[in-house]
């Protein structure tokens, strides 16, 4: 097949716009315009979901109604978890530790995007337990659990039906 100057001018402009698309994405992907703080509020966020019981994951929570939340470490099987009251301003979210009376200001970054199979994505920078980035989906928003105690139920039915 001969290659005539406009099919070359053709693909030349096909690769061109795709190379445009593509970035445009990936800078919105990154802007903080994308980004929802509203998103990060009564959601289940694991950092991956376990393929089988004895993986361990990381979750965070942050519940608005009471307002309280957690970091929570561990397997289907064993695990520890870190509760702490918050107090939302925009992007922020000033903590302190209910065990320990340690506070900090967590920056939060959500924004539905397409990772791993999950809906949602969440950045926290600043904090001193979890991890950077956490994953979340439709359907993972935590209802009617509004103690620590049924947040960790609902998470431990969340991975017991991914396994």
């Amino acid at each position: 097949m001969k290659t005539t100057p406009k099919r070359k001018l053709l693909l030349v402009l096909t690769v061109a716009v795709v190379a445009i698309l593509a970035l445009t994405r990936w800078w919105t992907h990154d802007s903080d315009d994308a980004a929802d703080p509203t998103l990060v509020f009564d959601r289940i966020w694991l950092d991956e979901l376990p393929r089988k019981p004895q993986q361990t994951f990381n979750t965070f929570i942050a519940a608005t109604e009471e307002p309280f939340g957690l970091f929570h470490a561990g397997s289907q099987w064993k695990g520890t978890y870190e509760v702490f009251t918050h107090k939302a301003s925009g992007d922020r979210l000033r903590v302190v530790y209910l065990q320990s009376n340690e506070s900090e200001t967590i920056k939060v970054r959500a924004w539905p995007c397409r990772e791993r199979g999950m809906d949602y994505c969440l950045e926290l920078s600043g904090a001193s337990r979890g991890v950077k980035r956490y994953r979340s989906k439709e359907g993972w928003e935590i209802g009617a659990a509004r103690r620590p105690e049924q947040l960790v139920d609902r998470i431990a039915s969340i991975v017991r039906a991914a396994n």
